[in-house]
């Protein structure tokens, strides 16, 4: 008996030394690892698919959270204070703006990547624009517009435009972690060409299609419309809900332009989409501009607006 307790006791000593160890390992692999922050989740997989096992990505705006009201947690701000990257949108988005200044005073030695550097803005869509082109303002540098109002900061709702910050994440990467750049490369540009099929498949999707209008409660969809001659035709404007002549107008739209479905986002109430969807005989359907799965879910929004006007 004493034998075979001295056995069991020696087993749970070994095993604790066991797990300690590949405690011990998988902590020091973390702390190598480089740290990145990121404002919303669709810019997670961009970091990831380039930095791959080199990074651990912090998302600012979690799962479900919008970026109009958000404001990050202490335990956020820590992850900040440790970070040696932060990968802005850099395209007016609502959290950035309001919060950019304590983040970045919160880690005075962090390398700013602005991921719309080089990336064309348009105005955000308008109810009485809904039949004209977007107008292409300027490059993302340094923009402190707020969304409503002003140009749309939903940039990564292109995927042309996801190649660009894409580009933009890289260029920061290696400056952050030079000794990794070729690991870097070989992953940025296999998640470029996977892009670049992706944009393909989508322009094949939207090509041919008779009717190019689709209705979105939250104009977050402009970009992607630009790219494939599409038009959204949004129901908020300027971050408000509509007047009730304004309401009138979305209806007999709607009606006019034989649209079924009213397009909404997880962040926001349906309330006023679900009102103008019983008025047209329509359905609401939900597509998410924050997924964190980036290719596929364009692949699945896509999907759905093409479902719309066919």
């Amino acid at each position: 008996m004493k034998v075979n307790k001295l056995a069991i006791f020696g087993l749970l000593v070994l095993s604790l030394l066991f797990s300690g160890c590949i405690n011990q390992q998988q902590n020091i692999q973390e702390s190598s690892k480089i740290g990145v922050v990121v404002s919303i989740l669709p810019q997670k997989q961009f970091v990831e698919r380039i930095g791959g096992d080199k990074v651990n990505v912090t998302v600012m705006v979690p799962p479900g959270a919008s970026p109009h009201t958000y404001e990050p947690t202490p335990s956020q701000m820590k992850a900040v204070g440790d970070a040696k990257l932060y990968a802005k949108v850099g395209s007016g988005v609502e959290f950035e703006t309001a919060w950019m200044d304590k983040i970045l005073a919160a880690n005075n030695k962090m390398l700013l990547v602005d991921c719309s550097k080089g990336i064309q803005l348009m105005e955000m869509a308008e109810h009485h624009h809904e039949g004209e082109e977007h107008e292409e303002m300027q490059d993302g540098e340094d923009h402190d517009q707020d969304e409503h109002g002003g140009l749309d900061p939903h940039i990564w709702t292109s995927v042309k435009n996801a190649e660009v910050m894409v580009e933009n994440i890289y260029a920061g990467l290696i400056l952050s972690d030079p000794a990794n750049t070729q690991y870097y490369l070989e992953n940025k540009n296999a998640y470029l060409k996977e892009l670049e099929g992706l944009d393909k498949q989508l322009e094949e999707s939207f090509s041919g299609l008779e009717s190019k209008k689709f209705m979105v409660f939250h104009p977050a969809w402009g970009y992607l419309a630009n790219d494939y001659g599409l038009t959204q035709v949004p129901v908020e404007q300027e971050g408000k809900e509509p007047s009730a002549q304004e309401l009138v107008h979305l209806i007999d739209e709607a009606r006019e332009e034989n649209i079924k479905v009213v397009f909404a986002s997880p962040q926001f109430n349906k309330d006023t989409a679900n009102s103008i969807a019983s008025e047209i005989w329509g359905t609401v359907v939900m597509i998410n501009p924050l997924a964190e799965d980036y290719v596929s879910n364009m692949q699945m929004v896509a999907s759905e607006i093409k479902t719309s006007l066919t």
